[in-house]
């Protein structure tokens, strides 16, 4: 998760931490060992050919959860005692059944994420290089809060609801092995991705896209995982290179103070830039394990050929060339960008009224919330929602601009995609340095740029108002 595997970079640095001690070490050993697991889960008898697969008995769906419930997961379990607070096992199960869907949603949305921090804050272990249980408890909240929605979902009448309900409602109740193991599912488990409990479900059991046709087994994931492996390791390379050389200490140093306003424009850009790569890199070894399991499988293209995009989190590319702010969720942390806006955004438009900016703000104050209560946090999903209305307003006037003049249309595209470049680099600093003293520091240094300009093309929206395009009228008169 974005919080999980964040470390120091300050450069020349030497760690005395919790990562340094047994535990430390131990939390690294885990997580390096999390996408071999699923591995084994391939040679299950549930992958033999329908001829030769063992008859299920009484107990081989308890074999079956029990048996993909993942090894590492279990292992974190028994080393973290904090962890199994009866809370948690209450939410997570007895409270999915009886108490009301708001208080589970509120309890373990201002719980579970900020209960162990309690005991030691989400961010001061990273900080000195070691790694503690908020980032498994960020991913554990969304599933367990999807999971309670998507029951409600199933008491409803199916002609209300979207699309998305539709699919991923459960008209029954799971058992408590398959609860169990859906939350505690390996390779998603330390840093997500989160996916639907249905999906879950028919993966487990071999119904769905995952039920075996005559004509042989499931696609070997094998290739995918391989690609998906090279990536981490390249990303892991760049991150390593970089981040000793544009160092966040540089943020509080006399020296950065003396230089000018692009420098320090331009040393926000490379620090957001550096900070990135990490986070390319642990999404794509959750790729990996989710793909060797076989869960990352989504179907068939139009040539035949197999999708694994159920476990893709990040397109590089996408992120950090994306010509407009608004597509921005839909290409970084992409799992949990589809969660906020099928359990939150959605859920606050009103049949038949469009979302606006209160939606907008709301959810990526939910997403603030659920990252932490570090000031950082909070500024940094506030200039978020700030950068994406602003870049629908450059939007809104490139789709005005007519079609015989083009010059003036790429102009505004490229406007577009030079804010987006900016206001992001800008504000990501924030969710990088997380204290409210370093976060105004940083944005002061270059006159808060980033949150003026949002703020102005806003206003500017409402004394400068685009006309419809021609499309909407013509439609319209239809």
């Amino acid at each position: 998760m974005d919080s999980f595997y964040q470390r120091s970079q300050k450069q020349g640095e030497t760690s005395h931490g919790p990562g340094d001690g047994i535990h430390g070490r131990r939390d690294r050993y885990l997580g390096r060992g999390a996408p071999f697991p699923p591995l084994l889960r391939r040679y299950h008898p549930r992958q033999l050919p329908l001829a030769t697969r063992p008859e299920p008995t009484r107990q081989a769906p308890l074999r079956r959860r029990f048996g993909r419930s993942p090894l590492v997961s279990l292992v974190w379990f028994l080393l973290q005692p904090s962890f199994l607070s009866p809370n948690v096992i209450r939410l997570c199960f007895h409270g999915l059944r009886s108490e009301p869907l708001w208080y589970n949603y509120l309890h373990l949305e201002l719980w579970i994420p900020h209960r162990l921090p309690c005991i030691y804050m989400s961010g001061d272990a990273w900080k000195e290089g070691g790694i503690d249980a908020t980032g498994a408890l960020m991913v554990l909240t969304l599933k367990v809060i999807s999971c309670a929605i998507n029951y409600n979902d199933g008491l409803l009448k199916e002609e209300g609801l979207r699309e998305s309900q539709k699919k991923n409602r459960l008209i029954k109740l799971p058992s408590l092995i398959e609860y169990f193991g859906y939350c505690l599912c390996c390779g998603s488990h330390f840093a997500g991705p989160v996916y639907e409990i249905k999906d879950y479900l028919d993966w487990s059991e071999g119904k769905g896209i995952w039920s075996h046709s005559e004509e042989g087994l499931s696609p070997s994931p094998y290739g995918a995982t391989i690609r998906a492996l090279l990536q981490a390791a390249f990303c892991m390379a760049l991150y390593l290179y970089l981040v000793p050389q544009f160092p966040l200490s540089r943020f509080t140093d006399p020296i950065y103070q003396e230089w000018g306003f692009w420098k320090r424009l331009g040393y926000q850009y490379m620090s957001g830039f550096t900070a990135r790569w990490k986070y390319y890199f642990i999404w794509s070894i959750s790729e990996a394990s989710i793909i060797l399991s076989g869960l990352g499988f989504t179907g068939w293209t139009e040539s035949s050929k197999p999708r694994w995009d159920r476990a893709k989190n990040v397109d590089i590319l996408g992120v950090e060339f994306a010509k407009s702010s608004v597509q921005l969720p839909l290409v970084w942390n992409i799992q949990v960008s589809t969660w906020l806006r099928h359990y939150v955004y959605e859920r606050l438009v009103k049949p038949g009224k469009k979302a606006g900016f209160f939606q907008l703000l709301t959810t990526q104050t939910v997403s603030a919330v659920w990252h932490g209560l570090y000031p950082g946090y909070i500024i940094f999903f506030v200039q978020s929602a700030l950068m994406i209305a602003g870049s629908r307003v450059i939007y809104r006037w490139q789709q005005a601009v007519p079609q015989n003049m083009d010059a003036v249309k790429n102009i505004l595209v490229f406007i577009n995609f030079a804010y987006t470049l900016l206001v992001l680099n800008y504000s990501c600093v924030g969710f990088i340095v997380l204290s409210l003293r370093e976060t105004l520091a940083s944005y002061g240094s270059v006159h808060f740029i980033g949150t003026i300009l949002p703020i102005a093309l806003i206003l500017l929206s409402y004394v400068i108002k685009p006309p419809r395009p021609a499309r909407s009228k013509a439609r319209k008169e239809e």
